[in-house]
């Protein structure tokens, strides 16, 4: 069993003010989709220029805060919602879900795109490689805030979270996540994206890559206490939410490359 490295979840007090480790690396993804974006868009044939780049990611960071906390409302905190609808607004007890971050930027990007006069399908490839080192540095974050553990195992590397009330030996699922969702994710897309793909396939790629990696480390991941295993006695809610997002994932590949290959070649068009 490796030991806990106990690290204070406050990076810097000043005074009253608190800034933790968890809004720091939210920080530190929006910086890099910036630094990232503004690199795509200097290249030739990008579907936007530098000087949006600022715009995208306000929209973005919009996206992200609205649609996580609406979507943990909906997904995981839908009881409490019911009994006390203003919970919805004291973002600083926490409750952020993924799905609705993914969801609230894909708003954003649709009305990003509609302003700037870019093709959505466009817009949301150029996005795609984008999120993956944010979703890291967010799994980090719930590593020292001690959230989201693992379940218990007997495995070499288990460790024993001090906030476990049970001080069981855990996995620490959220590395398996920084792993998987930040650093393999981020390859792939990194990969995918360096040549020209047909439109909305890097978005496919992007939502069957996280859908299958998230589903996977669920199996590791302690099920959320107030609402245990959902379908078949064994499935989470995450990985209920994964599947339609592996599916549209799909469709949208098979969507790109069917519109790629239904396009008359020039020969084609000059015969």
């Amino acid at each position: 069993m490796l030991p806990y490295p106990d690290i204070d979840p406050v990076a810097v007090s000043l005074g009253p003010v608190q800034v933790h480790w968890y809004g720091l690396t939210y920080l530190g993804g929006l910086a890099f989709a910036w630094w990232f974006a503004r690199l795509r868009a200097s290249k030739p044939g990008a579907v936007m220029a530098r000087e949006q780049v600022d715009d995208l990611i306000f929209y973005a960071a919009i996206g992200i805060i609205v649609g996580g906390r609406i979507g943990y409302a909906f997904f995981y905190g839908w009881d409490q919602l019911v009994a006390d609808p203003s919970w919805l607004l004291r973002v600083w007890q926490g409750g952020m879900a993924f799905h609705g971050g993914l969801l609230g930027v894909i708003a954003a990007m649709y009305l990003f795109a509609r302003r700037h006069g870019i093709a959505f399908g466009a817009m949301l490839d150029f996005i795609a490689p984008l999120a993956p080192v944010g979703l890291g540095l967010g799994r980090l974050g719930n590593f020292i805030g001690q959230e989201l553990w693992g379940r218990a195992t007997d495995v070499p590397w288990a460790m024993v979270f001090p906030k476990d009330p049970l001080q069981l030996a855990r996995h620490p699922s959220q590395l398996y996540q920084f792993a998987l969702e930040g650093v393999l994710l981020f390859a792939v897309l990194y990969w995918f994206t360096a040549r020209p793909r047909p439109t909305w396939s890097a978005a496919g790629v992007f939502a069957v890559g996280y859908g299958c990696v998230r589903f996977f480390v669920e199996f590791f991941r302690e099920p959320d206490a107030h609402l245990g295993f959902q379908a078949f006695g064994w499935m989470t809610r995450g990985q209920m939410l994964c599947l339609p997002m592996i599916a549209v994932g799909v469709l949208m590949i098979v969507y790109a490359y069917k519109q790629q290959g239904s396009r008359p070649t020039p020969e084609k068009q000059a015969s």
